[in-house]
């Protein structure tokens, strides 16, 4: 190597770290730029409120902040344990996070998996566009749509269970209905957007499979089954860890709006409760035991994240997806 091949690479290694951040900042600034708006929505409302989390271990008081406020330790995580509540907020909230994984978390692959069956793509692209729009509604105007459905005295549904001989029933007032309600609503108004990301996967999926299997003889059912399902079961199993991982937060904006005092046996979970209790108590808002509700939450939520992760790293080893 002669001395003029080797000064470049010479100068290169006497580059600074600084410089060498200076010059990729230059040389990709406009990225950079476009990536300060999520980078300061990340640390405002993602990183920013982990800190927060300290009221748990305080008595806090917003006249003092954070600072000034008395430091309690895990009297306020002891305090969860000794209230007779917990348990009936545990459970319903682990009912309709299972009714979600369950019931609603398997529509979306059924859907999509149908819907890649149709061959027309205009019909195609209608049928996907109509299933994407109720993602778009708010929860105000979804609840409200349900509320004109099952009115008791001028509801469609009423009308009919009237016109068959039966009675009115009052759904939105009723514990036992509630759970129903709530799952109807999950699946109208997101499995349209969650089948999207299973019908970007189907698009990956090679042609000349299918193409082998119709020579083989293979039917619509068995491409379906053997072919485009353990095709996207990667962007399932990703799904899946995320559904999981949602566990323990269902949708708090629609239950307030369905929920009222007399469905609190079924419809009373953690995030109505914490909401309740930190902006709704009588007198002073207790902010502390909200919080320390809400950490012991997300930490089941982690350990459960972590479980699910490690089996289906298990499961993508043996090959059985």
């Amino acid at each position: 190597m002669t001395k003029r091949e080797a000064t470049p690479a010479v100068i290169r290694k006497k580059k600074s770290l600084w410089q060498r951040v200076r010059e990729d900042l230059y040389k990709n600034r406009i990225l950079y730029l476009l990536i300060i708006p999520g980078l300061l929505m990340l640390i405002l409302f993602k990183i920013g409120p982990v800190g927060a989390m300290v009221i748990s271990f305080q008595k806090f008081r917003a006249s003092r902040g954070i600072f000034g406020s008395q430091w309690v330790g895990l009297e306020n995580f002891a305090r969860i344990f000794r209230d007779p509540y917990i348990p009936t907020l545990i459970k319903n909230t682990v009912i309709l996070a299972v009714l979600s994984v369950v019931v609603v978390f398997p529509v979306p692959i059924i859907f999509s998996l149908f819907l890649n069956e149709v061959k027309h793509r205009r019909l195609h692209s209608f049928i996907q566009t109509m299933s994407f729009l109720p993602y778009f509604i708010s929860a105000a105007v979804m609840v409200s749509i349900l509320n004109t459905l099952v009115s008791p005295s001028s509801g469609l549904i009423n009308n009919l269970i009237a016109a068959l001989g039966g009675k009115a029933i009052n759904f939105m007032s009723s514990p036992q209905w509630f759970r129903p309600l709530y799952v109807i609503l999950e699946i109208w108004q997101t499995f349209g957007y969650s089948a999207i990301i299973y019908i970007a996967a189907m698009t990956s999926i090679d042609p000349a499979l299918y193409e082998a299997a119709e020579m083989d003889g293979a039917n619509r059912w068995t491409k379906m089954w053997h072919i485009t399902l353990p095709s996207i079961s990667t962007s399932v199993i990703v799904m899946l860890i995320i559904s999981v991982g949602n566990i323990f937060s269902v949708n708090l904006d629609r239950i307030l709006l369905m929920y009222n005092p007399s469905t609190y046996s079924t419809a009373d979970v953690i995030q109505t409760y914490v909401y309740r209790i930190a902006f709704e108590s009588s007198g002073f808002p207790d902010y502390s035991y909200g919080t320390a509700v809400n950490v012991l939450k997300s930490v089941i939520a982690f350990i459960l994240v972590n479980g699910v992760n490690r089996i289906a790293d298990k499961f993508a080893d043996s090959r059985l997806f």
